[in-house]
């Protein structure tokens, strides 16, 4: 039995994941940015530097056996200043970067929220101007889309942190009270109202005035944002909303978060511009911005609302071996299947089979002898396409074709086995 809030990937679940995993990649790399990773393990002060000592009652956290205080990561934007801090210079700006740890964090699990997860990270690092928030929400606006989700289905909600830093200024709110109404403000929409204003003390009129009528209030950084994602036509997919601050002390301007429109679930996204992070933790003065996008909230909205069918399994060729005598044949002739995927010049595969969702097909045969019929029902329950049957036809150069779906069958010669005949339609 898996721990509390871990998860076990049967083959189902792993091609599920992966397929998740296939489309953050197609989406991120369509929009010029590179893969990067690190450690699952990393020093434990990476994280309270940036954090503080509280977060420490949230980490897996001990001792390695160099007595060094370690932690599984709980996020990878402090191994990304790390690994920034240490070869800035190497890279010409601004990065663009995308990771998918598997990050840690120990806390009550509940709907949404587990113990580990899988996270879509993409940041962005050396740029300041509004033009990469711009770029980087329309990022997350077209990673749901590849999933088949509409407007109808998420909205990302934009706020602005340097909006609320600006409003604290001038009521003259204290340094020591700060990240406590940064906090009543981000727990606004899931406590009464009355208790937040308790929280809010004499500012709480202002306050909900603001949150009331956030199209009224004024923000010439989120006027710009929706302003460049309207010229992409992007602009059904947002809103503004002055609750959403992104309760981690280090965010410096536009913040969002991505919901599905139901409310049903936990945020599917979040993130934002935080430029004075790098400089915190590795004394490397670059703005910055990124966003989180984790696995286990946006499956269960995809098995929801149905839209996103991948291929779990299946749509291959079974090679039948009708007569023992001949497996060494079908040996060849399962090889030469194989082989077919593969350009040997470079060692790569073909994808020239569209049907077969751009990945190789299994060809696949019993391992040790095996009744035909049960062969043909093994076939058939893994879903695949095509049946080849050796037998003492073999003797002749021959082979019969089956087409499990249509039942259709044809006789082949061996050096006719190709792509064009085993499959016409490509």
């Amino acid at each position: 039995m898996a721990l509390p809030g871990f998860r076990d990937f049967y083959p189902d679940d792993c091609a599920f994941r992966n397929a998740i995993f296939t489309k953050w990649r197609d989406v991120a790399h369509r929009y010029g940015f590179v893969e990067y990773d690190g450690p699952p393990l990393e020093p434990l002060d990476l994280f309270t530097k940036k954090s503080g000592q509280e977060i420490v009652t949230q980490l897996y956290n001990f001792k390695d056996k160099g007595d060094r205080e370690v932690a599984l990561r709980p996020e990878m934007t402090p191994t990304l200043a790390r690994l920034v801090t240490a070869r800035h210079k190497d890279f010409k700006k601004p990065l663009k970067w995308f990771s998918i740890p598997q990050v840690f964090r120990y806390e009550r699990q509940q709907k949404g929220r587990l113990r580990e997860h899988y996270q879509f990270n993409c940041d962005i690092i050396g740029e300041a101007g509004l033009e990469a928030d711009i770029e980087l929400i329309a990022l997350v606006i077209d990673t749901l889309r590849a999933f088949g989700l509409t407007e109808k289905d998420f909205v990302v909600r934009l706020s602005d942190r340097q909006f609320w830093t600006d409003f604290m200024n001038e009521k003259a709110v204290p340094e020591d009270q700060r990240y406590a109404f940064i906090q009543a403000i981000d727990k606004s929409e899931r406590e009464p109202r009355e208790k937040t204003a308790e929280k809010l003390g004499s500012l709480a009129e202002a306050v909900f005035t603001i949150l009331d009528n956030a199209g009224s209030a004024k923000s010439e950084r989120l006027d710009t944002v929706e302003t460049g994602l309207r010229h992409r036509e992007l602009q059904n997919y947002v809103k503004r909303d002055y609750t959403v601050v992104r309760g981690l002390a280090y965010y410096t301007g536009v913040v969002f978060e991505a919901f599905d429109r139901t409310g049903e679930f936990r945020a599917i996204a979040g993130g934002g511009r935080y430029d004075t992070l790098l400089k915190n933790l590795g004394d490397v003065d670059l703005p910055a911005l990124g966003f989180g996008m984790g696995d286990v909230v946006l499956g269960e909205i995809l098995k929801a609302k149905q839209k996103f069918q991948p291929i779990l399994r299946g749509g291959g060729i079974s090679v039948i071996i009708a007569d023992e005598k001949h497996r060494s044949d079908a040996m060849l002739i399962v090889q030469r299947l194989r082989d077919l995927q593969i350009d040997t010049a470079n060692q790569t595969y073909r994808f020239i089979q569209a049907q077969f969702n751009n990945r190789p097909f299994p060809v696949d045969y019993p391992l040790t002898p095996t009744k035909v019929g049960k062969q043909f029902q093994i076939a058939e329950d893994n879903g695949n396409y095509k049946a080849i049957i050796v037998d003492a036809k073999i003797l002749e150069g021959k082979i019969e074709v089956k087409n499990l779906h249509t039942r259709e069958q044809v006789t082949l010669k061996v050096e006719e086995l190709t792509f064009g005949n085993l499959f016409p339609s490509i």
